[in-house]
């Protein structure tokens, strides 16, 4: 009966679905691999119009929400764009573009004589708007995990009076903001009369400190990340987007930028994220590091931390002239340390590192190892099931708090 119910509602009318509503039916599509072939990845594979299409197509499929006679006509037609379904998924598409989640492009090469063009040749970028939609979804399902709908600011072991009050009284020490608790120290001094209060009897609210902190995760996007039947980097990109929405809506004072290693590194704006690919393939830790480096120490900021996420050991370095040395078997000496030549770099500025790590194999966990005691970070070995509620706690935690 519910079935009857379903067809009903969108036969005739799969366009009156709300484009929020279809972004997250195919959110996952968005986000994952797209054209990219694991044994040969393009970095610079960007989606299609087409794959939006297919994308739609497959989803209504998979959610029983089109009708038999139409699927069967769609699926025995020459060309499936000209069937009524067909033509239904292209006014979907229209309507996510003038709602503002996607933009339509050409290539400069196909789109310079001013039409149209053929079938295929148009793509699509994603908005600052779609990208933000994707990110509060990936929060909300990653916080469902974890049991959580809300978050506060960071932690930490200091407590000063006067800032955020926490409602906990402590007597008054010199340096105190005097945010006295007005109930609490007249009964310390009303027995013995105000002439002979003392600085003792001062009784004072206490407030937690919150800290500011400017973040750099770095994304491995190596060819291993989708190697071995299993796609790594799409839920890596699904944390990296919660963690910028996360940060956005709840710590606004904080700062997050993305650097993207493989054979090289480069910083990568949010706005491209969703839709960057895997790929060239070798890890060249030591140049994410240093990269985010880079970017940190122009962050005047508290708290400075990379947050590195990688399934591989060190095994690419760029040399002095720009070359890029590589060597994939085992765990090069030279590639080795250079790598924590960086991570040292890191801990003289004050730089914590915390990893992230989606493989376990001996030589990974010596390297992580390593790594974590050098800048006293954090290690945490994951899984993509699980890796987006590790980062997600690990930043909201931020640090212990110590009540005096």
């Amino acid at each position: 009966m519910s079935k009857t119910t379903r067809y009903s509602k969108f036969e005739g009318e799969l366009e009156s679905l709300e484009s929020a509503e279809l972004m997250s039916m195919i959110q996952e599509a968005l986000l994952g691999q797209g054209m990219n072939d694991p044994y040969d990845p393009d970095p610079d594979a960007r989606p299609s119009m087409d794959d939006l299409f297919d994308a739609i197509l497959q989803s209504l499929v998979d959610r029983g929400m089109v009708p038999d006679e139409m699927l069967e006509e769609a699926m025995n037609a020459d060309d499936i764009q000209e069937t009524r379904l067909g033509q239904q998924i292209q006014r979907l598409m229209d309507k996510l573009q003038m709602d503002g989640f996607i933009r339509k492009e050409f290539d400069e090469e196909e789109g310079s004589g001013g039409g149209a063009g053929e079938s295929g040749e148009a793509r699509f970028q994603l908005t600052d708007k779609s990208i933000d939609f994707l990110g509060y979804n990936s929060l909300r399902d990653l916080m469902g995990g974890l049991g959580r709908s809300s978050a506060g600011n960071h932690d930490t072991r200091d407590y000063a009076s006067g800032i955020d009050v926490t409602g906990e009284l402590k007597n008054y020490e010199f340096g105190d903001t005097l945010n006295l608790d007005t109930t609490a120290t007249l009964s310390n001094v009303i027995s013995k009369g105000f002439e002979n209060m003392e600085q003792s009897d001062l009784v004072v609210r206490q407030a937690e400190y919150s800290s500011s902190a400017a973040t750099v995760v770095l994304l491995d996007c190596s060819h291993s990340m989708i190697l071995y039947g299993e796609d790594r980097f799409t839920p890596a990109k699904q944390v990296a987007l919660a963690l910028a929405h996360l940060i956005r809506t709840s710590y606004p004072g904080d700062t997050l930028k993305f650097v993207l290693f493989h054979d090289s590194a480069e910083e990568v704006p949010l706005g491209k994220l969703a839709q960057a690919q895997i790929g060239p393939y070798h890890t060249n830790t030591a140049g994410g590091l240093r990269l985010a480096q880079q970017l940190l120490k122009r962050e005047n900021k508290d708290m400075k931390q990379i947050v590195m996420i990688t399934d591989g050991k060190p095994s690419a370095l760029t040399l002095p002239d720009g070359r890029i040395y590589k060597n994939a078997y085992g765990l090069d000496p030279y590639v080795l340390g250079a790598t924590l030549r960086e991570v040292a770099n890191c801990r003289r500025s004050g730089i914590q590192i915390n990893t992230f790590m989606l493989a376990r194999d001996a030589e990974l966990i010596g390297f992580v190892r390593r790594v974590t005691e050098m800048t006293k970070g954090k290690a945490y070995f994951t899984t993509p099931h699980n890796i987006g509620q590790y980062v997600l706690m690990d930043y909201m935690k931020g640090k212990t708090k110590v009540v005096n």
